[in-house]
Parts: C-alpha cells; structure tokens; sequence
C-alpha cells in the first residue's frame, strides 16, 4: 500500500473515506461521525478524520515492521467486541 495515492473523500451521506485516487468502487476504509459528533465538530470533521486516518496508515506500517508474516495470518470471523 506504501506506494499508492489514496484521496479522502466525503460521501453523499455525509461520511468521511479513504480509496485509491481515481477509483469509483467501494472505499477502503469509511468514518461515520454520528450527528452529534458532526454538530460539534462542525467545519473540522475532515481534519480530525484525515488525522485519524494518518494514526491507521502508521499503526500498518508499524505492525509491518514488527510482524513481517502479519499479512500471511488466517482471517478470523469478524465479531463486535470491545478492545479496551
């Protein structure tokens, strides 16, 4: 992924998302800011979404380094749950 361009784009329905320039299909990662959140964010919803997406971008390229085969694991059943 380090060698490709990504744009941040905000979706019809007010989301915020990340995809590779010049591609239409499904984003690769989307922000969805509840209305409360947007109500108190206002004009600064793209800036705290570009800066979360920055901090995933670096927490890859992190786990990268430390775990080469990390890619190579089995997929586990998504599942809701809480991480801390």
């Amino acid at each position: 992924m380090s060698s490709e361009t990504f744009e941040i784009i905000e979706l019809a329905n007010g989301d915020v998302a990340l995809r590779r320039a010049g591609e239409r299909e499904d984003p690769l990662v989307r922000i969805h800011f509840s209305e409360e959140s947007r109500q108190f964010l206002r004009e600064h919803k793209i800036a705290v979404a570009r800066a979360m997406l920055e901090a995933g971008i670096e927490a890859v390229q992190n786990i990268d380094e430390m775990d080469p085969d990390f890619h190579e694991e089995e997929d586990l059943e998504p599942a809701n749950h809480t991480i801390h």
